[in-house]
């Protein structure tokens, strides 16, 4: 049975490698369609030459880069509005170009929570895909952006309250811990035998590996520790046609 395809979308550079990194490598490694569309950063920043890499290690297609400015990194994208500040119909038209352009079959990105952080541009992405998944497949919404294309399944990257303990040395580290009860866990992805193409692409984001951001934190951790965090990926699933099949699972 063909691995269905996947369309991540995350808020920034690394934040497909650190959450969601060893679906994408496995699901690219099983013959799969991958891409990867990132909020924030310009394509011609260090971090965008950072993006290509790490997509080159975990097997995904081209960047697909909105190019608006990170929350907090005015630097990121010269002269373009930040992307929690844009017009909500611009960013969702620009993701449903996306969507009606790859046509995947599973689209992946933040929690609500937007993820262990909650960064604002993380909880504005989870907003923004989650209305465009659903806009999408209608022929009346952003006529221009494309025929109509029905993802089949939302998968939103999350944690577990039980994968707080793994997460112990991040919040040491001041990192915040949003977490969600484990009833609400619909998959959970053993990603270990692509730990190491996760990790090298982790690591791919030099610029956050330097700054002591979540990749450089994560450098300074023992091994055993760092597998612990990185080795498991959990998400959240919801269905966005009915009957589902068994094409839409990512692959466990």
């Amino acid at each position: 049975m063909p691995v269905p395809s996947l369309l991540a979308v995350f808020a920034h550079p690394d934040d497909e490698s650190l959450w969601s990194g060893g679906v994408l490598a496995r699901h690219a490694a099983a013959g799969a369609r991958t891409a990867v569309v990132t909020s924030t950063w310009a394509a011609d920043t260090q971090r965008g030459a950072e993006l290509t890499e790490a997509l080159r290690l975990l097997g995904t297609d081209e960047p697909r880069m909105l190019g608006y400015a990170d929350a907090r990194a005015p630097q990121s994208a010269p002269g373009r509005l930040r992307f929690c500040d844009a017009p909500l119909d611009e960013t969702v038209g620009r993701v449903v170009a996306h969507l009606r352009q790859f046509r995947p079959e599973i689209v992946v990105t933040h929690d609500a929570y937007g993820g262990v952080t909650g960064h604002p541009d993380h909880v504005h992405t989870h907003r923004v895909t989650t209305l465009a998944v659903q806009a999408a497949g209608l022929e009346r919404l952003f006529p221009d952006a494309g025929d109509p294309w029905q993802p089949s399944a939302l998968y939103l990257a999350t944690h577990p309250h039980s994968a707080v303990g793994a997460l112990s040395d991040l919040a040491r580290a001041g990192k915040a811990m949003n977490s969600v009860p484990d009833e609400r866990i619909t998959a959970t992805v053993d990603v270990s035998p692509w730990l190491e193409q996760k990790w090298a692409a982790v690591l791919a984001h030099r610029t956050e590996v330097d700054r002591g951001a979540a990749p450089g934190l994560l450098a300074g951790f023992p091994a055993d520790a760092r597998e612990r965090i990185l080795s498991t990926e959990w998400y959240i699933r919801h269905d966005t046609v009915s009957p589902v099949t068994a094409q839409t699972e990512l692959t466990a």
